[in-house]
């Protein structure tokens, strides 16, 4: 009997010695997951446009560089603000694309307003948003509270801004939790999702799309959402947002 606990014994510590560096292993396989595509997403043709390490991709709007607000910390594309100042640091892709899926990961912070723009083309003296559709991103919840400032539908995260709301029941996540956004462009057909549900549609060529246009903050912008291909923007608004696993398709 004594022989046989001792045999058990040291199978349990054996055991212990093997089970915790493969732990160890899948754990540190869990942290390097983000800002890499799998063998699968490579051979579907997605790209990264962040790695976790450079901004190699990214410029600054109508500027030659990205500015000192956009900071990478931990893997992490994050916007940094003091005071919350609002001086244009938006930034755009290098790149161009025409027709897409474009997804990414991101983080709202108390009080965010922020958003992604597609089909920008940049235009001295122009703002990003004169002629490019934005993917609203915003703390729905806590933005009134911390600006004073009321929100109307079609100005809420998942929304295309100022034209369409997101459709009811839509899921956003916390402030402080990671979501996913993704925007599909074929062909003139555009769709955001947010956390894989389908919160609009819409076709640039539609009657709908100028009627829409027509009734917006955009209704004096001949060009908006036509400008295709253009650069993928993300927008310094003054509040702190964080992104990662930022990456493209192209159709």
């Amino acid at each position: 009997m004594k022989v046989n606990v001792i045999f058990f014994y040291a199978l349990l510590i054996l055991s212990v010695f093997q089970c915790t560096p493969t732990e160890q292993n899948t754990s540190s396989i869990t942290e390097l997951s983000h800002n890499t595509l799998t063998e699968a997403e490579k051979n579907e043709g997605w790209q990264l446009l962040f790695d976790g390490s450079s901004l190699d991709q990214w410029k600054g709007y109508n500027k030659l560089s990205v500015g000192n607000s956009w900071q990478i910390d931990a893997g992490v594309l994050q916007l940094k603000v003091d005071g919350g100042s609002m001086d244009g640091n938006d930034i755009i892709t290098k790149e161009q694309f025409r027709n897409f899926i474009f997804q990414t990961d991101f983080k709202l912070s108390k009080g965010t307003n922020s958003g992604i723009f597609y089909f920008v083309k940049e235009v001295a003296d122009e703002p990003i948003w004169f002629n490019a559709p934005e993917y609203q991103l915003i703390d729905d919840e806590g933005y009134v509270a911390s600006s004073g400032q009321e929100l109307t539908k079609k100005h809420l995260t998942g929304d295309n801004y100022d034209l369409q709301s997101a459709a009811e029941g839509k899921k956003l996540n916390p402030v402080g939790e990671w979501n996913t956004a993704k925007i599909v462009v074929n062909n003139g057909r555009v769709e955001h999702y947010l956390n894989g549900e389908k919160t609009v549609e819409y076709d640039v060529n539609s009657e709908e799309w100028a009627n829409l246009v027509a009734a917006s903050k955009f209704s004096t912008y001949a060009t908006y959402g036509k400008t295709n291909p253009g650069h993928i923007g993300l927008q310094d608004h003054g509040q702190e947002i964080a992104f990662r696993n930022i990456k493209i398709k192209k159709l």
